[in-house]
């Protein structure tokens, strides 16, 4: 099983970082579009479609991608798409985790598809966006959600339930607890204090996400990358938890070794159009 992991991890670095490096954004981008094709893809059979169904959500979302790429939406400035995104990911993602497993069949079949095709494609809207406006932008939000999931693994390894008496989630995510979450918290801030250092070093083309947030305080540093990682582990918490009311164990075996294409990019679900929000609410912002 490792091999397998570090072999398809191998591949997939192989194929991405050409594609993110390449000074235009379209590889990317398309790379992108793929992702969330298959995401939906996955989404769709989670939900009870198979066959040719899942096939016509992959297509829905791939068209609703294109259609905003034709439209030109992925180069302009859209505050009020990303406050309600992101309104509706702290709203839903909250509602969702208080019902629990026993609650996500209740929800109507169409509203989980539709609601998760519009995730998909607000998420695919938020990365080719933030690839247009500059690398080094995208990857200070991309490496807060793995830091993140690193540092909360590591947290929770040594300090699980040493300061607190329950896990998260247990009937969603067994393993998580609250000591991961914390640990995941220090990371992000650790890792944006050093990027902010390094971008006034560096002096970088295109600033990175945490030295716009800077720019207005380092309170708000602080404020934007615990509340990231938070989200991050909603995303992750909500995919968790669609996948126990579904009876499977990954979102699809799309990836030897690491499960579907989901299991990869739920925490970046939430925390790309919340970090495009935040961004695009500075005056700073060359959005």
């Amino acid at each position: 099983m490792l091999k397998q992991r570090i072999i398809t991890a191998a591949v997939l670095l192989a194929i991405l970082l050409p594609a993110l490096f390449y000074p235009s954004p379209v590889p990317f981008n398309v790379l992108a579009l793929l992702a969330m094709a298959a995401a939906a893809w996955e989404w769709g059979r989670l939900n009870g479609y198979g066959g040719k169904s899942a096939l016509f959500v992959a297509f829905d979302c791939s068209a609703l991608c294109l259609v905003s790429w034709k439209l030109g939406w992925i180069e302009r400035p859209m505050p009020l798409a990303w406050l309600i995104g992101g309104a509706l990911w702290v709203l839903a993602g909250a509602w969702l985790l208080r019902r629990g497993v026993a609650g996500w069949p209740g929800v109507p079949k169409t509203v989980r598809v539709i609601g998760g095709v519009l995730a998909l494609w607000l998420a695919w809207l938020a990365v080719a966006q933030a690839r247009v406006i500059g690398i080094n932008f995208l990857l200070s939000i991309l490496l807060l959600v793995w830091i993140a999931d690193v540092f909360a693994y590591f947290a929770g390894r040594a300090f699980g339930l040493r300061f607190t008496r329950g896990k998260l989630a247990p009937s969603i995510s067994p393993g998580k607890s609250w000591e991961g979450v914390w640990g995941g918290m220090l990371g992000v801030v650790v890792l944006a204090v050093v990027w902010i250092v390094a971008d006034r070093h560096a002096q970088p083309a295109v600033p990175s996400f945490y030295s716009r947030l800077a720019e207005q305080g380092w309170w708000l540093v602080a404020v934007g990358a615990i509340f990231l990682a938070a989200m991050s582990v909603v995303g992750d918490l909500v995919e968790s938890l669609v996948k126990r009311s579904a009876g499977a164990k990954d979102s699809s075996s799309l990836l030897p070794g690491h499960g579907g294409v989901l299991d990869r990019i739920d925490a970046l679900l939430p925390t790309l159009p919340l970090a495009m929000m935040l961004a695009t609410t500075l005056p700073a912002f060359p959005a």
